[in-house]
């Protein structure tokens, strides 16, 4: 189906220059979204696959501590996307007291990326809704330090911004002028929480973002917060009980794909393509998710076992080792503290351990030595080890 731009263009002025920014229309998209062109089937696959995901936090017997790690791994690739060269250990080892190897700067980014997951999760457990002022509170969350403390956290822009390029005269795109930020997004709004259009929840999560995006609220942040959006909207509608789909990868292994489809969107208005990329997107994140969750609670399961043989030594393993799989990276008197054991007992299952090729130490020091879970580490760490790819 062929449709004109989804928006028009108004001249202002963007950095002392007069430049062309884009105001889309409100959704839902007009004409209607043609499920024949395509959708039906990559709605249900993508649909099954979200649905096992969701049933696998019944399966497995630490469900809460994958979703800990696996927040924690979304919070690294979606600040990576923007710039950041934080691993998933060098978070968890700032979070464990430890000095990361990646500059601290990018470390708290990604840190404040965790908090405003965790604080939009908790807001709509208690019962707010997924609204703008929610929006503003994560963003606020996402900029409490760092590089966008400066970037009026928590508050809509009320200045141009663009993206691509090094000024509006020459960016890629020019989202609307400031002075159309509170209508379009109380717009966004009103679409996000009708429940009269007839639309599937993933259809409306992809037609959301690709509206955030194009609206561009904040001076810094979106796409971080955009990307989010799509998990609290799937976890706000019942479809998953735990944050774990996100998309982050998905886009940063077809980053051109992504742009290229946001990019025609606004000019032709073929949000069919790009909902079947975006199906199919859930559709294989779902399924790696799924796959990771299995891996992860089988690699826990096997060295529990194999801990369990060490004799009389197995006790106290077993509970550094639990510990270990609440928060991956730890030090000894950090590990002392949460099981109660000595710390020279911790020191000596920690030597055990790395026997068996469980734990690495990670520092090299004599002094205030960090080790990290590493089979478990490795599993959630796939797809983060290259913080510019």
């Amino acid at each position: 189906m062929r449709r004109e731009s989804t928006g028009t263009y108004e001249v202002t002025v963007g950095g002392g220059e007069t430049v062309r920014a884009f105001v889309p229309r409100p959704l839902p998209p007009v004409p209607e979204v043609d499920f024949r062109e395509g959708l039906r089937r990559p709605l249900e696959a993508a649909t099954t696959a979200l649905g096992r995901l969701d049933a696998v936090t019944e399966l497995l017997p630490d469900a809460a501590l994958f979703v800990y790690g696996y927040v924690r791994k979304e919070a690294v690739l979606s600040s990576q996307i923007e710039g950041t060269q934080s691993s998933l250990a060098d978070l968890m080892l700032h979070e464990a007291g430890g000095a990361p190897g990646a500059p601290v700067s990018d470390v708290l980014e990604t840190s404040n990326a965790v908090a405003a997951l965790n604080h939009g999760v908790e807001r709509l457990r208690g019962g707010f809704p997924l609204a703008n002022r929610l929006m503003r509170e994560m963003h606020a969350r996402l900029l409490a330090s760092g590089r966008g403390a400066a970037m009026m956290p928590g508050e809509f822009r009320r200045s141009q911004n663009w993206i691509g390029g090094s000024r509006p005269g020459n960016a890629a795109f020019v989202p609307p002028p400031p002075n159309h930020v509170q209508e379009c997004m109380a717009d966004l709004e009103r679409f996000i929480n009708a429940t009269d259009d007839g639309l599937p929840v993933l259809v409306k999560a992809g037609l959301a973002h690709v509206q955030f995006e194009t609206i561009h609220p904040f001076l810094d942040g979106n796409g971080r917060l955009g990307r989010l959006l799509i998990t609290l909207m799937l976890c706000d509608a019942g479809l998953l009980r735990e944050p774990l789909l996100y998309l982050s990868l998905y886009f940063k292994s077809h980053r051109s794909t992504y742009y290229q489809l946001l990019n025609d969107i606004r000019h032709t208005g073929d949000w069919e393509a790009w909902l079947r990329f975006f199906l199919e997107g859930v559709r294989e994140v779902a399924e790696g998710a799924f796959a990771t969750a299995r891996i992860a609670s089988k690699t826990i399961r096997e060295d529990r076992l194999r801990i369990g043989r060490q004799g009389r030594r197995a006790g106290s393993a077993l509970r550094v080792h639990q510990s270990l799989v609440e928060r991956p990276v730890g030090g000894i008197a950090h590990l002392a503290r949460r099981t109660g054991l000595s710390a020279p007992t911790v020191a000596a299952v920690l030597r055990l351990l790395e026997e068996l090729d469980i734990v690495r130490e990670v520092t090299g020091r004599q002094r205030g030595k960090i080790f990290t879970y590493e089979r478990y580490l490795a599993v959630l760490r796939e797809g983060t080890e290259d913080p510019r790819g």
